[in-house]
Order: structure tokens, then sequence, then C-alpha cells
């Protein structure tokens, strides 16, 4: 496709939880930069125990320690964007925006609150704390509907209620949202990308598959590694939605749950 490769390297710093399984989080998220041909580094927030088929346990990391695994890459190899994916509570939220506020790199906010399987990746107690702390710092943010839910106090139930929930994300602070449509009923996923300046509508035919594990992070992800490589938001956006389609549409069908992604498509030059 003529969307890859990116012009050059970029360094995007991860900071979310481990995926035993493979298919989303920081596996997830390395792949993803990887096959988009950036260099990833990692704070990890938590080890979670998972496969295609849910979360079954969940370690904290604590809180000193991602903060210095996050230092240790800044001070060192420096980052052009930063992720976030989970989080887990407050007190992470906390060392995420302290993080944040000492590097000038973009940050990509995946508002991750819910596995694929339903288990809870965020304390409800913390869901303020993303809104006052993370959403302000945020040069992209990327909830799902049911995220956007939760942030704003909305319905979200169709591509309306999606921009208006937008709306009031970019009122918070975002500079810019990827409002992801994928919980919203219909034969077509509409996503929409707006800022201050205007909106860019993403269509594409729903995907009828159980293998959507990870898609969320992968997204995310791609969009930091073309933030992380100079492109604009609307280039690194469309790059990243094309990515995922791809990866969703070559899915090697795992496990017997909510399987994984081919994140190494590109890799293999398939498309």
């Amino acid at each position: 496709m003529s969307h890859f490769p990116a012009p050059f390297l970029g360094r995007v710093l991860i900071l979310a939880g481990s995926d035993s399984g493979g298919g989303a989080g920081i596996q997830a998220d390395i792949k993803t930069v990887t096959a988009l041909g950036g260099y990833a580094a990692t704070a990890i927030t938590a080890v979670t125990v998972q496969n295609s088929l849910g979360v079954t346990g969940v370690h904290p990391i604590p809180v000193d320690i991602v903060e210095a695994q996050a230092r240790a890459v800044l001070d060192d190899i420096g980052a052009d964007a930063i992720k976030t994916g989970m989080l887990g509570d407050v007190a992470m939220v906390e060392a995420v925006a302290r993080i944040l506020d000492t590097s000038p790199a973009r940050a990509v906010i995946d508002p991750v609150m819910v596995a694929k399987g339903g288990a809870s990746l965020l304390d409800a107690g913390a869901v303020g704390a993303v809104k006052a702390l993370l959403i302000p710092r945020a040069a992209l943010l990327t909830p799902n509907a049911p995220e956007a839910a939760a942030l704003t106090g909305r319905a979200v139930e169709t591509t309306d209620d999606l921009r208006r929930a937008g709306e009031a994300l970019l009122a918070l602070g975002a500079r810019a949202v990827l409002m992801k449509g994928g919980h919203v009923a219909g034969a077509a996923v509409v996503d929409v990308l707006m800022t201050q300046g205007g909106e860019t509508r993403f269509e594409g035919a729903r995907i009828d598959s159980r293998h959507t594990h990870g898609t969320g992070c992968t997204l995310a992800s791609a969009c930091a590694a073309g933030l992380a490589q100079g492109l604009t938001l609307e280039a690194a956006v469309a790059r990243a939605w094309a990515y995922v389609g791809e990866a969703l549409r070559q899915a090697p069908g795992f496990g017997a749950g909510h399987g994984p992604l081919d994140h190494g498509w590109p890799l293999r030059g398939k498309a």
C-alpha cells in the first residue's frame, strides 16, 4: 500500500499494561510501531494474565518503578511521541501526567477502561483523574463510544452522539480527538477525527470478525508512530486507519475468543 513505509524512524515511548496473549497492550503497541517503521520503548504499568478469552489476573507495577522506566528512556533515548494505554488507578494517572510534563513529545492518550472480554482496566475513581490530568495534555485522544460516554457523561449511541462527545472532550483541553465508532451500530464503521479547526471522517464497511482484540491499542499506537515520524495529524490517522483495517482483514484466527490482529502484515507484503 502507498501508506507504507513512513519517512523516518520515530521514537515512541509507550506507557501501558502487558498482555500475555500478545493481542493488545504493550505487545500490540510494540508490534504496531515496529511494523510502521518506528522505534518503540516502554514503561510497563501492569502485568496482566490474559488470552483471547479474557483477563484472569492483573498485577500492577509500583508507580515509582513506572516513573523510573519512563525516566530512563527519556533521559537517554528520548521520545518523539508518548502513547498511554492501561493505567489502572489515580496514582498511575498522576504519575503519567508528571512524565508528560517532563517531555516535549506529543501525547496520544488512549483512555483504556475495559478489556475486550469485559474486565475493568481503570478504577472508577480514576476516570475523573483522566479528565482532569490527561485530556488537557493530549495531542490526540482516542476514545471508543463507551469511553467517550464515561468521560463526558453523555449517551453515545450514534455518530452524531460521537461528534457531540468529541466537542465536549475538545472543550476539556484535548488538541484533537479521534472518536471511534466501532461500538456504534450500523453496516459501516465511522470514526471522526476532530480538532478546533474542523473534522475528518473515516468510514469503511464493518468487518464481521471475532478477531478484534487490541484494535484500540493498535490504532492509538499507529497514530503515535505517525506523529513521531513527522506526519501531519490527518496523515498519521489515515495511515493508522488503513493499517488497522488490513490487520483486521488478515487476522490469523488464533484463540477461541476475541482473537488478535495480524500486526505484522506490512512486513510480509501481503496487501
